[in-house]
């Protein structure tokens, strides 16, 4: 039996599942890996003073040499997000649409990663990657250039939708290529990976055209400034409140660095149509009446740094007030909730007339509902199917459909991160796993932050900080006075002279006792002693835990 026929395909998901973004799959072979996508999650509000959330690619690292190239749906930051990083440590060729490029390079750029490899394609290329070949299908989603992939393996084809939508009436006038899905479906596809994130949802995705109505009426009741908050990668969303504000008589002024990068990079490749002196900037805004001026900016998920944010809150040069009509055209992503409520909240406080999704139509999603999902099952007709990009409860519903649309139990996979699927022409089952999980990302710090450093965080911002500033003779190692106390979150010294009093003193004992015992000194025994003696003390006496801190001070006599 010839080699080719004893290996067997491995599909390994590293980021993506059971998640919303960091979506990262590797498809393996032999002696080829091909990775889908590289992108990055949010943090959560518990990931104190964390930026961002990378994949770990420990196991890319491992098989580097068989790496074949990065392929990549569309140019969402959970797709492409982690790209600066993993080129860094990986290098492979990536391929993707134009305007999925132009976004990269500008990541790229960023990082100073200037020896990128980067190849164009448009849907319907294919490409030959070792023993994978790579077919580049077009689908409809938020951003221009969205495709899936038909991966042609020595086992069959593996479907991938990447992020889609069927919108038969879209904003490019390039509806998704159904008929190509219908003929890998009449050739037989072995496996199929899609969309998973409006699984639970029924019905049908709307159109971005559907929008249309819901701005104009908006614009031509607005009688002050009109400032819409979006994702700045939603060229399309962009280019119809562009158009809009255009036929009302109004300018347009972009805010916020992301919004200002990508309406610049989409302009540039065609993507963004601009009439003429259209666009101005924030100083020119004072000629204008506020009836002609329309802003668009970041913020819909009420990041503390985005425009929105910051006009809510008076920290920006263009603040938001009464008269304003604001609309934040787009959904919550899970976990964001509170941080967009807390903004719209107060721009209900500061006047303005708010519009969004639960009073207006003001989004549309870029991801396939149910029907949507059964029109890929009924079309592709998948022996195997694998849910992917989607929180678990969106996995599992998803994994449900495709039994009703009668995928045998058996042949559904609902896998985690770093599960390993292996296939081969008799059948396809679970088989270890590999190391997966999140990098944390603190400014140019990459996977330098961990468990314990964001426990201690959390700890300090829910129980703030108690220092114990121990004075040592240098010569002698003895104690030669009281502690000094140095809160900072903890509690309010002046409101508290007499827990401090007690504290010095009972530090002051402790030390006695601790220098006494730990002859050398042997600091660092002396420092965990202190450390929990003083928390049973700050426990029974405010039943609070602040982080403590004991530092010796050695003071030469």
């Amino acid at each position: 039996m010839s080699k080719a026929l004893t290996e067997k395909l491995r599909i390994i998901p590293l980021g993506g599942l059971g998640e919303i973004g960091k979506n990262m799959t590797a498809l393996e072979y032999g002696d080829d890996m091909i990775v889908i996508d590289c992108g990055l999650a949010f943090p959560d509000e518990d990931m104190l003073g964390i930026d961002m959330v990378i994949p770990d690619i420990s196991y890319l690292e491992a098989n580097k040499q068989k790496l074949r190239a990065f392929v990549i749906t569309h140019g969402h930051e959970d797709h492409i997000g982690s790209l600066p990083y993993v080129l860094d440590k990986v290098k492979a060729p990536v391929f993707g649409t134009r305007f999925t490029l132009a976004l990269i390079e500008h990541k790229l750029e960023e990082h100073n990663i200037i020896d990128a490899v980067l190849h164009c394609i448009v849907p319907g290329d294919a490409v030959e990657l070792g023993c994978f070949k790579v077919e580049f299908i077009k689908v409809n989603h938020s951003v221009p250039g969205a495709v899936a992939l038909a991966i042609t393996t020595p086992v069959g084809v593996v479907i991938h939708t990447g992020d889609f939508k069927v919108d038969y009436t879209s904003l490019d006038d390039e509806p998704i290529d159904i008929n190509r899905f219908a003929s890998y479906g009449s050739e037989g596809v072995l496996a199929l990976m899609m969309d998973s994130t409006n699984a639970e949802l029924e019905g049908v995705t709307p159109s971005e055209r559907e929008l249309g109505k819901t701005f104009e009426k908006v614009f031509t009741e607005a009688e002050g400034r009109v400032i819409v908050a979006s994702f700045a990668s939603n060229v399309y969303r962009i280019q119809q409140v562009i158009d809009t504000a255009v036929r009302h008589g109004r300018v347009i002024c972009f805010q916020g660095r992301s919004m200002v990068n990508i309406a610049r990079i989409a302009y540039e490749h065609g993507y963004l149509n601009l009439p003429d002196n259209s666009v101005v900037d924030i100083d020119q805004l004072k000629n204008y009446e506020n009836n002609r001026i329309c802003v668009l900016t970041t913020g819909s998920q009420g990041e503390s740094m985005s425009g929105l944010f910051r006009m809510a809150n008076a920290n920006h040069r263009l603040i938001v007030g009464k008269g304003d009509t604001v609309i934040i055209s787009a959904s919550a992503i899970p976990g964001n909730e509170r941080s967009v409520g807390r903004v719209i909240n107060q721009l209900f406080r500061r006047g303005a007339n708010v519009i969004y999704d639960r009073l207006a139509d003001v989004h549309v999603s870029g991801h396939a509902r149910r029907e949507e999902l059964k029109l890929m099952f009924r079309l592709l007709k998948p022996k195997y199917f694998i849910p992917v990009h989607g929180e678990t409860r969106h996995l599992y519903r998803h994994a449900r459909l495709a039994e009703e649309m009668g995928i045998s139990p058996g042949n559904v996979f609902v896998m985690d991160n770093g599960n390993i699927l292996e296939i081969d022409h008799k059948e396809a089952k679970l088989n270890g796993s590999v190391s997966s999980g999140s990098i944390l990302v603190d400014g140019l710090g990459v996977g330098d932050i961990g468990s314990t450093v964001l426990r201690e965080r959390r700890l300090l911002s829910q129980e703030g900080m108690f220092s114990i500033i121990i004075p040592v003779q240098k010569s002698t190692g003895d104690l030669i006075g009281l502690p000094e106390i140095i809160t900072r979150g903890f509690i309010y010294l002046k409101d508290a002279d007499e827990l401090i009093a007690e504290a010095k003193q009972y530090a002051f004992d402790q030390s006695v006792q601790l220098l006494e015992k730990h002859k050398g000194p042997d600091w660092t025994a002396f420092n965990a002693a202190m450390k929990s003696a003083m928390k049973a003390f700050l426990l029974n006496k405010t039943k609070r835990t602040p982080i403590i801190v004991p530092i010796v001070v050695d003071i030469e006599l």
